[in-house]
């Protein structure tokens, strides 16, 4: 298959040759750096002007808030717009997003978990759905400059984290129409891990507690990534430390597991992981905090899921979305300046 062109013919972007740099902020340590390191290409490039970042929440998937002695800990979801904003990001050019059904429903209507060779819970949580938010400024944008948009994609995926990100190349072009074009570019991908917790040391947001052993110990002895709380490609010492943090959440997958037959993993079966997250040997530290997931938006989980397994397993992932919400919510539409043609590169 024959590899299309970025908008940038070099190995890397030049950030003056696109109209929209959009970072996307999970929350999580990675995308902290990435943002920060980007910002600072932005700025010397003159073109903080056309970054809106944004952030696809997970709901009651990804990691909550928590309050321990007195001090409350934020949520993946409330740590992407300080990350933003403490990047000099004015408020209404950063970006939540949604789905109606939580991930977790999807996985139940459809009957299968996400595999590596069909890790469709990226496109069906994060990508279409931000995808779906740039609408509304392409179409503009797409009137004014005669051309297609030029966006640029810009994670904080990093090498470190597993052999297939190790292969994923830093830049690269994943989608070109007669509307948009859009590359994506990793500008840390190379960063070593220790280099990455050694920011967050001094960084002017702090890092997810589900990092730490327990909230605040600032140890990084916690789980080692923070995206979905019990996702199907983290490690099993993460899987098993988040199975012991989280035993309702837990409990809806073994649910899900068993009433469609499909295993969590062609590996582990999430029922296995429970009972393996009790037993005083597990490779697993202690938890160190256990959540009582008892608020809405686990309820309504729990009723989705129910509701979905009551019906036979569809035959796709339901990918359309619903508009983009949260404080910039016409905001991928809000002063964006149209980029200035005697400054393209390309």
């Amino acid at each position: 298959m024959s590899v299309r062109p970025t908008v940038c013919p070099s190995g890397a972007p030049d950030l003056v040759a696109y109209d929209l740099l959009a970072p996307q902020l999970s929350g999580g340590k990675d995308s902290g750096v990435m943002l920060w390191s980007f910002m600072q290409d932005a700025a010397a490039a003159g073109v903080t002007d056309r970054v809106i970042t944004y952030h696809a929440t997970l709901g009651p998937l990804e990691w909550p808030a928590v309050h321990v002695d007195g001090t409350r800990y934020a949520s993946m979801s409330e740590l992407a717009a300080p990350q933003s904003a403490a990047c000099g990001i004015p408020p209404d050019r950063h970006v939540e997003v949604a789905r109606p059904a939580f991930l977790l429903t999807e996985i139940a209507a459809y009957g299968r978990f996400p595999r590596m060779g069909s890790p469709y819970c990226r496109k069906y949580a994060k990508e279409s759905i931000i995808s779906t938010a740039w609408t509304p400024l392409v179409r503009r944008l797409r009137r004014e400059l005669g051309r297609p948009v030029r966006i640029l994609k810009v994670m904080g995926l990093r090498a470190d984290e597993s052999r297939d990100r190790a292969h994923h190349p830093a830049y690269r072009n994943v989608l070109t129409n007669s509307a948009r074009i859009v590359d994506e570019w990793l500008p840390v991908k190379h960063w070593p891990t220790a280099a990455v917790l050694e920011w967050h040391r001094d960084a002017p947001v702090p890092y997810h507690w589900t990092y730490d052993s327990f909230p605040g110990a600032r140890d990084f002895k916690g789980t080692s990534r923070c995206s979905c709380s019990l996702c199907v490609f983290a490690s099993k010492r993460d899987l098993l430390l988040a199975i012991a943090r989280r035993p309702r959440l837990a409990a809806l997958y073994a649910e899900v597991e068993a009433a469609r037959g499909d295993s969590f993993r062609p590996d582990w079966r999430i029922t296995d992981l429970i009972e393996q997250s009790r037993l005083p040997t597990a490779p697993a530290p202690a938890p160190g905090i256990v959540l009582p997931d008892d608020g809405p938006d686990m309820d309504l989980l729990e009723r989705q899921i129910r509701t979905a397994l009551q019906q036979p397993p569809r035959k796709a992932v339901h990918l359309a979305a619903r508009p983009a919400s949260g404080p910039a919510c016409g905001g991928c539409d809000a002063g964006l300046t149209t980029p200035n043609p005697s400054r393209e590169a390309y």
